[in-house]
């Protein structure tokens, strides 16, 4: 009887652009590539913040796994949510400014959501881990320091709370620390546990 090959685990892909998300993967210390999903993240007419991101992140594990058919494929997308409106990223100093001001003293929801999909098997699930942030009532100076300092302006929200932009907040209440920088790691090791990549079996040691 010939002997049982072992079958090699499927390849891991980040669908994403994200540096943030990039090196948050790489805390789980698993091989995995990077593919840029081609998708327009324009909201749809009415869209609310949660639905907007829930789109893009399945859109973005789809249109990057339609190129690797044999891989696992993880998307994500966050949209900052004051009030059912969203808060996107801002992309330069002035919009940031603005960012900070309207959200000064107020709570923001970070609705970041995660799609792991496997075309090979057929496996796709999509969920979505809010974040509640609490700004502090902010000054000019303040934002104008901040901003000057760490210069976020690819981050939807205008503030980095892994660095400086701690200091802008009141509080913050999650069920998966790393959600609110970009990518939820309790969730994403569930995810691709059920798609078959366990992340401590799989990880060098």
């Amino acid at each position: 009887m010939a002997p049982m090959i072992p079958t090699p685990p499927p390849r891991l892909i980040l669908g994403s652009t994200s540096r943030y998300r990039r090196e948050l993967l790489m805390r789980l210390r698993v091989p995995f590539e990077v593919d840029s999903p081609r998708v327009d993240e324009t909201p749809l007419a009415g869209e609310a913040p949660a639905a907007l991101a829930e789109r893009l992140a399945l859109a973005k594990a789809h249109e990057v796994a339609a190129r690797h058919a044999d891989a696992v494929v993880i998307g994500s997308d966050q949209v900052a949510d004051l009030d059912g409106t969203p808060i996107g990223k801002p992309g330069g100093h002035q919009r940031a400014v603005e960012q900070l001001r309207s959200m000064s003293g107020r709570t923001v929801v970070f609705q970041t959501a995660l799609a792991v999909v496997r075309p090979a098997t057929g496996f796709e699930r999509l969920l979505r881990v809010p974040v509640a942030v609490r700004f502090r009532a902010l000054g000019d100076a303040e934002i104008e320091a901040y901003l000057r300092a760490e210069q976020p302006y690819d981050c939807a929200g205008s503030a980095k709370s892994e660095g400086l932009g701690i200091a802008l907040l009141d509080a913050i209440e999650s069920d998966d620390p790393t959600a609110l920088i970009g990518l939820p790691l309790i969730a994403t090791a569930k995810l691709l546990r059920e798609a078959g990549i366990d992340v401590l079996l799989r990880s060098p040691g």
